[in-house]
């Protein structure tokens, strides 16, 4: 396992610079192995050191690229694949371990087509906010995928959102909650863009 101070959600591509002798010996041992490796949010803590608290909602992380330096640092990157629970935290010798289980979507029982077009047309409208203030935004016209599910982890993923809401959204358990929950969020962030845009 990999705690963090962000969220990781399936389909997301993490770029990390490993320098810890104990995340080392982890990528050491996941490129020896399936390549795979838990991420998880740090809820109080830090990255470095050890001593973190650590959420039971993560993401499973496929290494796609690894490239060592001579002093033994690792640059990575990995896509996030599928959710995990925590089921028991492992002792962090030599580097944090959990027993975990995967945590798939269900197929939504009913279209979400209308649900899944909401929230991809909250987040143009939010990016074009934040274009119009001069905030870093992905392109607005940027390609999301007509599955629900997909596109539910994508729009979390490209929304501007703390860490806890983040976390709130890879927590939520089906499509239909996650894209409802993404919706609620990025009316919030839009009508804050929108009296920042009025007031400047």
């Amino acid at each position: 396992m990999f705690p963090l101070g962000s969220v990781l959600f399936p389909t997301m591509v993490l770029p990390l610079h490993v320098f810890e002798p104990r995340y080392r010996a982890l990528v050491e041992h996941c490129l020896a192995g399936e390549q795979e490796f838990g991420v998880c949010l740090i809820s109080r803590g830090s990255e470095v050191g050890g001593g973190d608290t650590r959420t039971d909602i993560g993401t499973v992380a496929q290494i796609v690229d690894a490239e060592q330096f001579d002093d033994g640092r690792w640059a990575l990157a990995a896509v996030g694949t599928r959710r995990i629970r925590v089921l028991a935290w492992l002792e962090d010798d030599p580097y944090p371990r959990a027993e975990v289980e995967d945590w798939i979507d269900e197929p939504p029982s009913t279209d979400l087509s209308a649900e899944r077009d909401a929230a991809v047309d909250l987040l143009r409208q939010v990016i074009g906010l934040q274009n119009r203030l001069g905030h870093p935004a992905p392109p607005v016209d940027i390609d999301i995928d007509v599955d629900p599910t997909l596109a539910s982890y994508q729009v979390a993923t490209l929304s501007p959102l703390g860490a806890f809401d983040r976390q709130t959204l890879l927590a939520t358990p089906d499509t239909a909650s996650r894209l409802g929950q993404l919706s609620t969020m990025l009316r919030e962030v839009e009508a804050d863009l929108r009296a920042q845009a009025d007031l400047g």
